[in-house]
């Protein structure tokens, strides 16, 4: 029998089981999206500098212990399969384009500063000096100021799960396309996994990860949780340049520019509470090639080479669910993550290997219980969130 089988394929599984398989056990993956239709190939790659100081919070924390682990793992990866999944330390800016925004980024500095991160505060002539190409928009009073945050990280996300896929593999890791239907629980564990279609089989393992991203909600309750993982979606263009303009990461209120080695350009992105439809949509692709051309100016070799959506897995609080499902001896939950699910899949991966091997997990997860009972000020969870989030910076 199987030592684990984990219920999805994106980020998060994928991790979870090369981890469980490099310590010596058994895993198979049982994922229903094909790598292309997850939640983190979608994603721009972008992970922002992580405070792990003593007034840092537990999630903040917790990203820093996972950005470490990026680290070794991108080295690790490159080694194991050949592919490099471009994680990078090219630097951010944040860039304000009126009053408001100058307020809010001071803000951010003053926590920043607070908690340790490095940054440099630029006027708009500087950020020009920086990235000439943002220049068009500097003169026309498009960006009054803005912070440069040197630590800042980029990672192509389909070269990464390419990577990941392939360590899989090589590990021992058994990866089958099937949708789970139902979680068959006995008493205090889950005794097998209905999946497949009109023909349904049975799935055995000695121990079970929900790992399946804004899908995990259903499944969760026959755990006995109550998971909100309500699908977010994002969309993203991908524009093709004769030639690189950006050396580093814009960021713009949750809009951003993310230019990649080959000259490719990201624009992104959306929060849309739109269910599970991961589609994108012509008036939003438009507006976000205005955004790009607006900060940029005219772009005459430009080409919308492609464009996509995913569905980021929200959580009613904005942390992750990472732990055992109490009701269940051998289950174990892994999702929520909404938009660090990429940032965070390491130390998730590390995390879920601990609990489930019996050793002291490397970093607390009690923060991210699935059980754990709502905080007072997200009654209204993922909405007030997005509401805040559809305002302009």
């Amino acid at each position: 029998m199987t030592d684990c089988c984990i219920i999805g394929g994106g980020i998060i599984g994928l991790s979870i089981a090369r981890e469980l398989a490099g310590r010596g056990l058994s895993v198979r993956v049982l994922t229903r999206d094909a790598g292309r239709d997850t939640a983190s190939w979608a994603a721009a790659g972008i992970f922002p500098p992580a405070p792990d100081g003593p007034d840092a919070t537990a999630n903040e924390r917790f990203t820093a212990f996972s950005d470490r682990l990026h680290r070794i793992w991108a080295e690790e990866l490159r080694a194991e399969t050949g592919i490099d999944n471009e994680l990078e330390a090219c630097g951010g800016l944040y860039v304000a384009a009126d009053p408001a925004g100058l307020t809010r980024l001071a803000d951010a500095a003053a926590r920043w500063a607070a908690q340790g991160v490095r940054f440099d505060r630029l006027d708009a002539p500087a950020i020009a000096s920086h990235e000439p190409a943002l220049r068009p928009a500097v003169d026309r009073g498009g960006i009054l100021g803005g912070l440069l945050l040197p630590d800042e990280l980029r990672i192509r996300p389909p070269r990464h799960l390419a990577a990941l896929e392939r360590s899989c593999r090589r590990r021992g890791v058994e990866i089958t396309p099937a949708e789970v239907r139902d979680i068959d629980v006995r008493g205090d564990r889950v005794e097998r996994l209905v999946v497949g279609g009109t023909a349904a089989e049975s799935v055995q393992a000695g121990h079970y990860c929900l790992a399946a991203g804004a899908w995990s909600g259903r499944l969760a309750a026959a755990l006995g949780l109550h998971v909100e993982t309500r699908p977010i979606r994002g969309q993203i263009a991908l524009v093709r340049l004769s030639r690189p303009v950006l050396g580093r990461v814009v960021n713009h209120g949750f809009e951003y520019l993310v230019p990649r080695r080959d000259g490719r350009l990201l624009v992104g992105s959306t929060l849309e509470d739109a269910g599970f439809a991961p589609v994108t949509t012509p008036e939003v692709i438009a507006r976000l090639l205005a955004f790009a051309h607006g900060l940029l100016g005219p772009l005459p070799d430009a080409v919308l080479e492609q464009s996509w959506a995913g569905l980021r897995p929200g959580s009613a609080d904005g942390l992750p669910l990472i732990g055992p499902a109490p009701a269940c001896r051998n289950a174990w939950v892994a999702a929520g993550h909404f938009r660090a699910g990429l940032h965070q899949s390491t130390g998730t991966a590390v995390v879920i290997a601990d609990l489930l091997t019996g050793r002291t997990p490397a970093c607390d997860p009690s923060p991210f219980a699935p059980d754990r009972p709502p905080r007072p000020d997200a009654v209204e969870g993922l909405g007030a969130f997005l509401a805040r989030a559809a305002s302009p910076t």
